[in-house]
């Protein structure tokens, strides 16, 4: 007979088991997590009620804040709070729940850096053609593309687990659900499994990498066509994408383009890319960008002065 799963929940060890670096990484994380929370949901504020942020770059710049928002949400909350208890339980359902989010999420956010560096390419190399080419309805049709994409993925990596046995032990070496630490708990022959993972997770990122690197290494090449202030702007924006780019990719690429197995620098290399880059982005996006900065200072003008008035209004 086939083991049947009778695993009901599982245990994570975290990142450490003494109590005192706990209670220092509980304040970092909780630090790290409350500044991505306000970062990325000052841009996606910003650009929404901006009237000078409407062009398809900040649409996608929103759209990604707002992944990255939910993608870190879906890992750093029940991080924090282990490290806060001093223990870590979450139950298959919750942690299958973890598995699927934080595969959509960086999934789309994947496919959404593609879209982003095709719209950095027609509007720097077919500057004359971006508004016909980047029409409304064309951002919002790749922007749904790149969440069918983040879906399909997500999806099969949890189709792929969900039905396997896991007979015990029931101890994950790991702050988070994921594929390789949970494959290591399943009790039959995973070898098979591991390709499929790897070809699901690994091989996309290392394609779209790919791509990635192409695209902005056409971009840059065309950047001799363009006069001073142009090429300097255009290497601002570049510049903050690529820097996102190898943030983001060249971590997870580490993590899955490999046989399902785990290291012991695995849990530390996966800090940076669920937790850290999160945090990074709105920093990375808007201190180099000054149309974002001074659309951020006009709307928090506008704030204070709008609850000025409202303050001083008189009885």
């Amino acid at each position: 007979m086939e083991p049947r799963s009778n695993v009901t929940h599982f245990v994570l060890l975290g990142l450490t088991q003494n109590p005192k670096e706990q209670k220092v990484l509980f304040v970092m994380f909780l630090f790290f997590y409350i500044l991505t929370m306000l970062g990325n949901m000052l841009i996606v504020v910003t650009v929404t009620f901006s009237k000078t942020l409407n062009s398809p770059m900040y649409f996608f710049l929103a759209s990604l804040s707002f992944m990255d928002v939910i993608y870190s949400s879906s890992i750093s909350p029940k991080l924090i709070s282990s490290l806060f208890v001093g223990k870590n339980t979450i139950s298959f359902q919750s942690c299958m729940t973890q598995l699927f989010t934080e595969h959509f999420f960086g999934g789309s956010e994947v496919f959404l850096l593609l879209v982003m560096a095709y719209d950095r390419y027609v509007a720097i190399c077919k500057p004359l053609h971006y508004l016909v080419i980047m029409r409304q309805w064309v951002c919002v049709v790749l922007l749904v593309v790149s969440w069918v994409g983040g879906f399909l993925h997500s999806i099969i990596q949890l189709s792929t687990i969900f039905g396997l046995p896991f007979c015990g032990p029931n101890i994950i070496d790991h702050f988070f659900c994921d594929m390789y630490p949970l494959l290591k708990l399943v009790c039959t022959d995973t070898y098979v499994i591991g390709l499929l993972v790897l070809a699901n997770g690994g091989l996309i990122c290392t394609i779209v990498f790919l791509l990635l690197l192409v695209s902005y290494g056409v971009i840059l090449h065309s950047l001799k066509n363009l006069s001073q202030e142009g090429r300097r702007k255009a290497l601002q924006t570049c510049g903050s994408h690529i820097t996102v780019v190898v943030c983001f990719f060249v971590p997870c690429i580490f993590m899955y383009v490999r046989p399902a197995e785990t290291f012991p620098f695995d849990k530390s290399l996966s800090v940076f890319y669920t937790v850290i880059t999160p945090m990074l982005n709105p920093l990375i996006y808007t201190l180099r960008n000054s149309e974002m900065t001074n659309a951020m200072n006009k709307l928090w003008r506008r704030n204070m002065a709008f609850y000025g008035k409202k303050g001083h209004r008189p009885p």
